[in-house]
């Protein structure tokens, strides 16, 4: 694996996810060099564009716009399409690993995060410490309608299923010590901020509206939201588990009083009419099996979620890189 001058420290590495949004990214870097100049800082920045296995190679040459903050950009390229929480997951590895730092900020490529918020994010990790991950959470969405009922949707299942309520997405600053410990966590392969809240690792919400696209239209289709929350909810498996079985258990128990009441109306009373009781019965074992049989298979789902995960972020990452690349400066 070839990489570049991935010793020399930056005060701050910015990762950005990428799936063919170059021209998004190019825009992107631009906008973030003009925020952090208005930072009274003079802290040197990093950019790191996790290329999660794109169709489309990045221009050559690469025209940024002068760059004055940023010290360099760089593309780690994957060996081929992981997903966005995946790409997530080996880009933290490889910084945690090759790129030390003071901090983290995590981003999406397409402009959606936007820069101007990035400057708020730091100065809110500085006043606590940087003791704590700080996210930002969303106060205005700027997708479409069906785009937001879908997420109304996810984030209501979620909480009903986890008993966590969504609140934060990608767009957040990791201080270089809680880096180290939540890249041992295996739940980062699945869901970076479900991750973090697993792993009780200390955090903080910043509330920011969401940006528009720079460029081009969203790519985040039904399909890609489902598994997104599928994805963030296997992070609680063991809860999700632990809650689906309370509900059957309280399904069996109100089965298993229905039961009882018919029997009670057949052998003590005259309202029962004839075969009723009979077809009522069967239904009602019938019901009170399955949900036997469910809970016993939740059981052992909860308790399997418990096990270790054989995948270890920081220990398997580095299969997934083929490279890195520098875009900026080139003469380098």
């Amino acid at each position: 694996m070839t990489r570049t001058d991935a010793a020399r420290a930056a005060d701050l590495v910015v990762l950005i996810p990428i799936y063919n949004d170059w021209a998004s990214f190019r825009l992107l870097v631009g906008r973030l060099d003009e925020a952090l100049m208005r930072r009274p800082h003079s802290e040197t920045c990093r950019v790191i564009a996790v290329d999660d296995g794109s169709t489309e190679p990045p221009p050559s040459p690469f025209e940024l716009p002068a760059l004055r903050r940023i010290e360099a950009v760089e593309v780690l390229r994957l060996r081929l399409n992981l997903g966005h929480q995946r790409a997530i997951a080996v880009g933290l590895c490889q910084v945690e690993a090759r790129c030390p730092c003071r901090a983290v900020v995590l981003m999406d490529g397409d402009g959606e995060d936007s820069p101007d918020d990035v400057p708020r994010l730091l100065d809110r990790c500085e006043a606590a410490g940087g003791r704590k991950i700080v996210f930002a959470e969303r106060v205005k969405r700027s997708e479409s309608l069906l785009f937001r009922a879908g997420y109304l949707a996810y984030r209501l299942l979620h909480r009903a299923l986890t008993g966590i309520p969504v609140r934060v997405g990608n767009f957040s600053v990791i201080p270089a010590p809680l880096l180290s410990s939540l890249v041992v966590s295996s739940d980062l392969w699945n869901h970076y901020a479900a991750s973090v809240v697993k792993a009780r690792l200390p955090h903080d919400l910043l509330p920011t509206p969401r940006a528009k696209r720079l460029v081009g239209q969203s790519r985040m289709d039904l399909v890609a939201l489902v598994t997104h929350g599928l994805s963030a909810m296997s992070v609680f498996g063991d809860r999700v588990g632990v809650r689906l079985i309370l509900v059957l258990g309280l399904l069996t128990a109100l089965a298993v009083v229905a039961l009882a009441a018919t029997v009670t109306i057949r052998l003590s009373t005259s309202l029962a009419i004839p075969g009723w009781a009979t077809t009522a019965s069967g239904l009602l074992v019938v019901f009170l099996s399955q949900l036997i049989l469910l809970m016993t298979v939740f059981v052992f789902v909860a308790l399997g979620g418990r096990e270790g995960s054989s995948f270890l972020p920081a220990r398997d990452y580095a299969y997934y890189i083929a490279g890195i690349d520098r875009i900026f400066p080139q003469h380098e």
